[in-house]
């Protein structure tokens, strides 16, 4: 929940490979005040069965920018991914391959009292995100 002071981040995560939420995907937030501030690491959590992450920190008041980072190579290695992929009939046959974008690291600007929800649609191959409602 954001105040007049602080702005609020959310995520989710849409495997479009096999077109479903992307379990267990560890995800780090930071943030900092100004383009030449330092990172600060503020924690972070995974996704849950829906691909949200529900409690990710919350921002310091003076934030301005703030950084996501999904460690994504090791959801494409793990057994969820690869029982999804099983499961969906249109999915890719080899899922034991390398996977392109080890990591994603989102970055963007936020002002105090606004909320950001900020999903990311992935695959072994490629990803996008947009700022969402």
């Amino acid at each position: 929940m954001s105040t007049d002071t602080t702005a609020s981040v959310s995520t989710h995560i849409l495997d479009t490979s096999v077109g479903r939420p992307a379990e267990g995907v560890a995800v780090q937030l930071a943030a900092r005040a100004g383009r030449e501030g330092d990172w600060r690491a503020l924690g972070g959590s995974a996704t849950d069965a829906d691909g949200r992450c529900k409690d990710l920190p919350a921002l310091p008041e003076g934030t301005t920018h703030v950084r996501l980072d999904f460690a994504v190579e090791q959801y494409f290695e793990s057994d969820s991914a690869t029982q999804q992929a099983d499961a969906q009939q249109d999915a890719p046959a080899n899922r034991d391959s390398e996977t392109f974008f080890p990591e994603v690291t989102i970055t963007f600007a936020v002002r105090p009292g606004e909320h950001y929800h900020v999903p990311l649609l992935l695959n072994p191959f490629g990803y996008s995100v947009y700022r969402g409602s």
